[in-house]
């Protein structure tokens, strides 16, 4: 007998996210692997005891199985202005700042604009830049990468970098993605 509840999912993507099989949560919960995978593709209805076990082998709180998923709309122009530290841009954070999971932030880069000579690092394990319109130069160590409109570039926001838009006469407009949020 199937439920009406839909809690498959939640604990299947708790479990990818801890790089658990099947196998080790149904050891950890004292349950068969075949009944997890049931139970993930919601075919079957766990008694009590067996959902706070495998709640407890994912790392889920049993109530966080039934709460709606968070959603928090940004509308344009609506973003938080914040400051990086660089000089001739605004940025405007398009992420909520309760979001913990990824931060993006958009910034509109005046000819000359940069973070600055000097590399910096951010406190994440990944960063995104994705240029609107114009270009951004990213330096990384000794390394220049120009990205133009439609280019991206994905590297890891602990190592040191900094950018700068080296027209002098063109904005540029720019999407980074932080993750997780800094």
């Amino acid at each position: 007998m199937t439920s009406d509840v839909k809690i498959g999912a939640r604990l299947r993507a708790a479990r990818l996210a801890r790089g658990l099989t099947l196998e080790a949560v149904g050891q950890a919960a004292g349950i068969s692997q075949g009944f997890v995978s049931k139970l993930e593709r919601d075919q079957v209805s766990p008694s009590v005891a067996s959902l706070v076990a495998i709640c407890e082998a994912v790392g889920l709180k049993v109530g966080e199985l039934f709460e709606p998923p968070p959603s928090q709309i940004v509308r344009a122009g609506q973003g938080a202005p914040i400051n990086f530290g660089g000089e001739g841009a605004e940025e405007f954070l398009l992420t909520p700042g309760t979001q913990t999971d990824v931060e993006v932030i958009h910034s509109i880069i005046q000819p000359g604009g940069s973070a600055g000579d000097d590399l910096y690092s951010l406190d994440c394990d990944v960063e995104f830049v994705f240029v609107l319109r114009g270009s951004l130069t990213v330096t990384l160590a000794d390394d220049d990468h120009t990205l133009d409109a439609g280019d991206s570039m994905t590297f890891r926001g602990r190592d040191p970098h900094t950018w700068r838009n080296a027209s002098t006469d063109t904005v540029s407009e720019v999407l980074w993605v932080l993750a997780p949020a800094t």
